[in-house]
């Protein structure tokens, strides 16, 4: 007997466009990250590293004026092009500048434009699709995004052989062809923008906030600041503020990874390069057991207990970098693993509880929430480069320990029951509200 309704082949919900976030992926999520650490490092200091790297986190806060302008201007294709062609060429110019200054500014720039392109990502299919198809197709989109993370990590490990400065022209000039399936995107049409859905996918990326199509998509109104302040106390703020201290904690280690690994255990970045993309692609898988998990237990229960699994590998990390062992590099990388592996977890179970929690709003909530990520990422990475400089890199790790730590402390105290009412974050979770 034929079905009624049969699923939609793949082949109906990819398009070529896609490959462009493909190749947005490779270049700022899975090259920039290993490669711009390493360059800095030559010039600079521990301190300069994580000044270029919260500049690098810093950018994705430019989605809410990315965000308004495609809505009012139309703008779309624009700014998915320009996008890709600005970011490309900042990565390919970064290695030209070696002040710290210029630096700061190309990594701005590049993670700003990554940001304006990742902005229209989501609004090419939720303006042109029907409901229906959004979950397939922006599980689609994601997929071609984490993939080419995961690629860029490996071209990055093995590009370190030919030099850092060759790795970040190869990066620039992969995100430079992007604009060729860019030239596939579609048109909008001229009518004047509909309220923003909102959208409950967990994004399918590391905690990075650079160029992620989903984490750009949503973005604050003008007012929600105000009066998230007025509710701060409330749930919602607690929520919040633990997210953002616990993204301030590790980010540090992420923003310094290469380096650290090199330093601190002797593993050479080709290496820690190959052991990232190993722990990114094993992470992609864990996010529909993500989705279940928080399904059976709550959100709240998966994310406290994906914190303390970082909580339980920064101390791994920070007490082997006192033990001189001879395996201490193949541990440090198994440890490391564990901090990547948890990314799943938190973030299916972040964003449910930040859809429930939310006073103001499901769109508003998630914009804030996803703001908070940028902040936290752009606070640990200048606080890990100040902290290494003065006290080692053991410090990154105390500073993972603290951060973690604080942040599981806060959880512990948000009230609330969080199971029931689907597989929050997983792609069929997605309803109409203003955003």
């Amino acid at each position: 007997m034929r079905l009624k309704n049969p699923s939609p082949s793949w082949r109906s919900q990819v398009e070529s466009w896609y490959l462009a976030y493909a190749a947005l992926g490779v270049a700022v999520a899975g090259m920039a990250p290993i490669l711009l650490p390493l360059v800095v490092s030559r010039t600079g200091n521990a301190a300069d590293v994580g000044l270029v790297m919260a500049a690098f986190s810093l950018g994705g806060l430019a989605a809410p004026a990315w965000g308004v302008l495609a809505d009012h201007r139309r703008l779309h294709r624009l700014l998915l092009r320009s996008g890709l062609g600005l970011a490309g060429l900042s990565l390919a110019a970064f290695p030209l500048f070696p002040n710290v200054a210029a630096g700061v500014a190309l990594a701005l720039i590049q993670s700003s434009c990554a940001a304006a392109a990742g902005t229209v990502a989501n609004l090419f299919i939720v303006e042109l699709h029907p409901k229906t198809e959004w979950d397939g197709r922006i599980s689609w989109l994601q997929t071609f995004y984490g993939g080419g993370q995961c690629a860029g990590l490996v071209l990055a490990g093995a590009l370190t052989g030919a030099g850092y400065t060759m790795g970040l022209i190869i990066a620039g000039a992969i995100a430079a062809l992007g604009l060729i399936p860019a030239w596939k995107a579609p048109r909008m049409p001229p009518s004047a923008a509909v309220p923003r859905p909102v959208l409950r996918h967990a994004a399918r990326h590391l905690d990075s906030s650079a160029g992620s199509p989903l984490r750009s998509y949503h973005y604050p109104g003008k007012d929600s600041l105000f009066r998230l302040v007025r509710s701060f106390f409330s749930p919602f703020g607690l929520l919040l503020f633990g997210w953002c201290v616990s993204f301030a904690g590790a980010g540090g280690y992420f923003a310094l990874y290469p380096i650290v690994m090199q330093k601190e255990f002797g593993v050479a970045p080709p290496v820690a390069a190959t052991g990232f993309a190993v722990a990114a692609g094993l992470g992609l898988l864990l996010y529909a057991p993500s989705g279940r998990w928080s399904e059976r237990w709550g959100s709240l229960p998966v994310l406290r207990g994906g914190l303390f699994v970082r909580l339980f590998s920064f101390i791994g990390l920070y007490g082997l970098g006192f033990v001189h062992l001879p395996i201490a590099g193949p541990m440090a990388l198994g440890g490391f693993l564990f901090l990547v592996l948890a990314w799943s977890p938190l973030s299916v179970a972040g964003t449910a509880m930040a859809a429930q929690l939310s006073t103001l709003g499901e769109g508003e909530g998630l914009g804030l929430f996803n703001a908070t990520s940028a902040i936290g990422g752009t606070a640990g990475a200048f606080l890990g480069g100040v902290c290494s400089e003065q006290w080692g890199f053991a410090a990154v790790s105390m500073l993972g320990i603290l951060g973690v730590g604080m942040a599981l402390i806060i959880f512990l105290a948000v009230p609330g029951e969080t199971r029931g009412g689907g597989k929050y974050g997983a792609s069929d979770t997605m309803e109409r509200s203003r955003g």
